[in-house]
């Protein structure tokens, strides 16, 4: 809503000016197409494989993500889309940098460590450019485009002071706004994701994009973790479906006649 604000009000000075002029006007619905941004011509079926995820232990974000994305992708895309399990990328990065690393000084070098923030994902990053992985999971499923990433969803705490304007009226009943400054106590959550786009034939990443989407509350609020996940998931969804297929932007043009 908040996007077509503009458009309304350029409308209304239009139709205005129309109608200081004595002339009349009308609207004209547009549509405007935007191009895929991963040219996926040669795919006939998409794998999302899983996410390596982070944050808050309320939501498992490989879990829902993987789920989230293939059911929006039976809607809106032409590719097949690979039913399997949603492999666990934690597991096979921390054993993948086992066999690689030579050293002995870990004690327990398959333990998981927490990702409790971005900084924590540092240490599976090497799991994207593992060709290798990559191809053999392509020659399973038949060599799709494979979807795959990053999630962290974690609460925030945003509380403190803030600067709002307020009314005021003096003894004459004069009414004037005044900057107030309260302090506010707000939580919420933000999600972060960042989806990877693998050539199952090859095993080489083709393209990859980072969002990032908050929502925060009143003290006097409360909203489940898995409800703030789904409400950010919505607001990035189109973004991600543009990098797949062809979306379309509607909109109204005003013709003075």
């Amino acid at each position: 809503m908040t996007a077509q604000i503009p458009r309304i009000l350029s409308s209304l000075a239009v139709a205005a000016m129309a109608a200081a002029c004595g002339g009349s006007f009308s609207e004209i619905p547009i549509e405007t197409p935007l191009r895929p941004k991963l040219d996926v011509s040669g795919f006939e079926s998409i794998l999302v494989a899983g996410f390596i995820a982070g944050g808050t232990d309320d939501v498992d974000g490989n879990l829902e993500t993987t789920r989230l994305l293939r059911s929006q992708l039976r809607n809106q895309s032409d590719m097949r889309i690979v039913d399997s399990d949603v492999l666990p990328l934690i597991e096979v990065a921390i054993e993948s940098r086992t066999i690689s690393d030579t050293s002995t000084e870990r004690e327990d070098p398959l333990a998981p460590e927490p990702i409790l923030a971005d900084e924590d994902l540092a240490q599976y990053e090497h799991l994207f450019a593992n060709v290798d992985y990559w191809k053999q999971i392509g020659e399973e499923y038949q060599q799709p485009l494979i979807v795959t990433g990053t999630v962290m969803f974690a609460s925030q705490d945003r509380s403190g002071t803030v600067q709002r304007d307020q009314e005021v009226y003096d003894s004459f009943g004069r009414r004037s706004v005044v900057p107030v400054r309260t302090y506010l106590e707000r939580t919420g959550f933000v999600l972060r994701p960042r989806f990877i786009f693998i050539d199952g034939r090859t095993g080489a990443v083709l393209y990859s994009e980072n969002f990032r989407e908050e929502v925060l509350y009143n003290a006097n609020q409360t909203s489940p973790a898995l409800s703030s996940y789904f409400e950010l998931m919505d607001r990035l969804l189109p973004s991600f479906l543009s990098t797949l297929s062809t979306q379309t932007i509607r909109g109204t043009r005003v013709l003075l006649q």
